[in-house]
């Protein structure tokens, strides 16, 4: 399980990276092929988490709120629910 939480957070991590990389919105195809192959990497990830999962996770994951997801891994509360 552990493996797979890891996995999950450098995965949304990298989300984040991505999408915060102001050069690599230049090339607006190539920018959107990057965020779709770390949006399916999370995908992937998050249906191996072993269950149950904790409510709170799987309600930030399905709704895709990435922020609140990898907020919650790294231990810290998310700002809103």
């Amino acid at each position: 399980m552990e493996n797979a939480i890891v996995d999950l957070r450098e995965a949304l991590r990298e989300r984040l990276s991505i999408i915060h990389d102001e050069e690599s919105r230049g090339d607006e195809e190539a920018h959107m092929a990057r965020l779709r192959v770390i949006s399916e990497k999370v995908d992937k990830l998050q249906a191996t988490l072993p269950r149950p999962i904790d409510p709170r996770l799987s309600h930030y994951l399905q709704r895709r709120s990435y922020d609140k997801a990898l907020e919650f891994l790294e231990g810290r509360a998310p700002s809103r629910p």
